[in-house]
């Protein structure tokens, strides 16, 4: 009996050993393998963490002082970067013939316009006269030039039709009104030099100026403004002329170049101080840099004047049929390249930007008879 009981307990005690032996060798092999994921975690981290500190650049934002820097290789193999958040969707190209015209235009100067109403009537305008259609991508960026001084009620009904227009278009452009400062006699194409100079400084992708006179309103909105292969005249039927062009040559109210257009033809005079005189050599430029004078359909190209009495410091300028004969001598040093002004003031306002200058002083030109 006592040897059957010792036999029973030397086997028991043998499974015993065989179970705490395997629980022995589970328990290594778990050690192991949780040491080889731990020493692996901890070498990853140790390898980018030297990497970012003897490459500081390389986790920091692109050397700002240039514009397009770009930060320093490492050398070293880069880590996969983060798949790119949400992007805007890429809109289309605006369409040539915008699908929103309305055609004809009722224009009528008799009912009130506050800036307020204005405002109102378009709210997609930003700071400082800056609209991008929200649906399409246009070709062209658009700087609207207005040669201004005293004209405040011409500007609230110009800016009242204009903006719908040139929504409609589907036009990215802003509307720049270059004011003109003290009392001395009025110079359009000065400033219209000024308002280029100035657009670009502000916006370098300006590839399109449209010049206006801020009394003059379209009466159909299929007069694109837009700039073409040629330079642009837009307003050949107003209502002051019996929408009728008064001369072939006649390229004044509106008018637009594009900026090698521009440039090929040194811009604009600055010596016609007063009225009359430098749209004719404006034309005269035009034709002598090889270039034609491109027009719309004088059904689409009717203009309404808003009447107003001539500025006594707007008086023709008893030089300009001089001038004009010379436009060949004269358009080379006479031009955007001297061009001589000062800023006193930019103001952006809700539904155009307003910048003040000095253009000087007329000569003295000696009495008439």
């Amino acid at each position: 009996m006592s040897r059957l009981l010792g036999g029973t307990l030397e086997r028991v005690c043998k499974a015993v050993l065989l179970l705490c032996l395997l629980h022995f060798l589970v328990a290594v092999i778990l050690y192991f393998d949780v040491y080889a994921q731990h020493l692996a975690f901890f070498s990853r981290f140790s390898a980018r963490g030297p990497s970012r500190a003897l490459h500081p650049a390389a986790s920091s934002s692109t050397n700002c002082s240039r514009p397009n820097a770009t930060a320093p290789s490492s050398g070293l193999p880069e880590a996969p970067s983060a798949g790119p958040g949400p992007t805007a969707p890429v809109l289309p190209p605006c369409p040539d013939s915008p699908p929103g015209l309305v055609g004809r235009l009722l224009i009528e100067f008799t009912s009130p316009m506050p800036l307020e109403r204005v405002q109102r009537e378009n709210p997609g305008v930003l700071l400082g006269g800056r609209y991008t259609p929200p649906d399409c991508t246009p070709a062209q960026t658009v700087a609207v030039i207005i040669p201004f001084r005293h004209r405040e009620h011409h500007l609230r009904y110009w800016l009242h039709y204009l903006h719908p227009i040139l929504r409609r278009q589907r036009l990215r452009y802003g509307i720049y009104v270059i004011n003109q400062h003290g009392e001395d006699t009025f110079n359009r194409a000065k400033l219209l030099n000024v308002g280029f100079l100035e657009a670009l400084k502000e916006d370098s992708t300006y590839n399109c100026f449209i010049f206006s006179d801020v009394d003059l309103v379209p009466m159909d909105d299929r007069n694109l403004y837009r700039c073409g292969d040629q330079p642009r005249h837009f307003a050949i039927a107003m209502d002051k002329f019996g929408f009728r062009l008064p001369y072939a040559g006649y390229f004044g109210g509106v008018s637009g170049l594009n900026k090698s257009q521009f440039l090929r033809i040194n811009g604009f005079p600055n010596e016609y101080w007063g009225w009359g005189g430098e749209d004719d050599d404006i034309f005269n430029r035009i034709s002598l840099a090889g270039m034609k004078i491109s027009r719309p359909d004088i059904r689409i190209g009717r203009y309404r004047m808003i009447k107003h009495d001539r500025d006594k410091h707007n008086e023709p300028n008893p030089q300009r049929f001089t001038k004009i004969q010379n436009t060949k001598l004269t358009m080379k040093r006479d031009g955007i390249g001297s061009v001589r002004y000062q800023v006193l003031e930019v103001s952006r306002q809700p539904l155009f930007t307003n910048i003040t200058v000095d253009i000087g002083r007329p000569p003295s030109w000696p009495p008439r008879g």
